[in-house]
């Protein structure tokens, strides 16, 4: 079904293509890329030592139009691999090349409509995101990686700072998020988001629909081919003095499915900058997660708590410690990243030390390389 989408990405394409040579004089190309390479060491793996390089090259191409109208596009690539060794034995070795972006965008002054493989986030947490729906953003990652998804979004700006967002997804079989089940892939899945200010903030109402295939779990719950299911988020934030918010989602599946029939999020934080040396921010948040067969009953529940610390030493580097506290099994997660920038060149010193029983909610990654103690090093490189 990617394919096909691609597909249709791709003949969407041609004729803007087509049109930009009629419009030459307003166009604008930009080619650019990001090279990253890593090197890994957590003495609790199987393969404790890590070496990694991942390189993502970017196109964009604008076409101006008439009347403040413009057609863009972005195409990306994924192109990464690495090795895992343990002291002189033979080191395991894996590699891929995909898609990272394939979009196409047409917009006015108030409106604009984007087709392909895209990011969609939203919300106002940052740390422990309940409305991380598409998306697996972790705040630790210095390359804030994530894959896109299959879809068309529209989103409308109303001059009262007032937008609406809708989307349609299709092809995109994977867990996502805070999914448990894959998504049933020759369906479409569908939803969007209203948002509006409100004195020194701003909130939002979201809802998301698609067709759900528990049957790989069998296990662990009842197998269903297609369960429908619904999503409702809420989140509000206000600037006043401090920046504060909530969020929260609640997902109702249409079939039963003991304990996982429902699932409720619910997240509350705070951040501020204190007038410390060059100015020491803040962020605290708190979250609360369960899985019941009633909607609201919060009997299956999980907490975690997140702190982030950030400090500018100087114009080139920044010290950045982030904290989670698992009070459900009583475990700790520390992580330290002190940063230098170099014009295009980004150097990271990352620390951490974790459980070995890694509980956190899922993050980016083929596999978790950041359970137990370890350091890593990245040398990132943009052009």
């Amino acid at each position: 079904m990617k394919k096909l989408t691609l597909i249709g990405f791709v003949f969407l394409l041609f004729p803007i293509l087509t049109a930009a040579q009629l419009f030459t004089p307003g166009d604008s190309l930009l080619i650019q890329g990001q090279l990253s390479a890593w090197s890994h060491y957590n003495p609790d793996n199987n393969l404790p030592l890590q070496l990694g390089g991942r390189y993502i090259p970017q196109v964009n191409y604008e076409l101006r139009l008439p009347d403040r109208h413009q057609l863009d596009l972005e195409a990306s690539a994924n192109i990464y691999g690495d090795s895992n060794w343990k002291q002189f034995d033979d080191p395991l070795y894996h590699g891929r090349i995909k898609p990272y972006r394939a979009w196409t965008r047409y917009s006015t002054r108030q409106f604009e409509m984007r087709l392909g493989l895209q990011k969609i986030n939203f919300g106002s947490a940052s740390m422990l995101r309940p409305l991380m729906w598409f998306d697996r953003i972790d705040p630790r990652d210095p390359l804030q990686l994530t894959d896109g998804v299959w879809g068309l979004l529209g989103r409308y700006y109303f001059m009262n700072n007032a937008n609406i967002w809708f989307w349609s997804l299709y092809g995109n079989h994977d867990t996502k998020g805070w999914e448990m089940v894959k998504t049933v892939e020759d369906y479409p899945e569908f939803g969007g988001r209203i948002q509006f200010p409100i004195p020194s903030g701003e909130t939002a109402v979201t809802y998301h629909h698609r067709m759900a295939d528990s049957r790989a779990l069998k296990e662990l719950m009842p197998a269903f081919g297609r369960i429908p299911e619904h999503r409702i988020g809420i989140d509000a934030r206000i600037d006043y003095v401090l920046g504060m918010w909530v969020e929260g989602t609640w997902v109702q599946k249409m079939r039963d499915l003991g304990p996982f029939k429902h699932q409720e999020i619910m997240n509350a934080g705070m951040d501020y900058t204190f007038g410390i040396g060059n100015g020491l921010s803040v962020t605290m948040e708190h979250l609360l997660a369960a899985y019941d067969s009633r909607a609201f009953a919060l009997e299956n529940r999980t907490s975690f708590s997140a702190l982030s610390l950030s400090y500018p030493i100087s114009i080139f580097d920044r010290l950045t410690a982030i904290f989670y506290r698992d009070w459900t099994n009583n475990n700790l997660y520390s992580f330290v990243n002190w940063q230098r920038q170099y014009n295009r060149i980004t150097l990271h010193l990352m620390a951490y030390w974790n459980p070995d029983q890694y509980n956190l909610p899922a993050q980016q990654g083929r596999e978790n390389l950041f359970a137990g103690r370890g350091f890593q090093i990245m040398f990132v490189f943009n052009h």
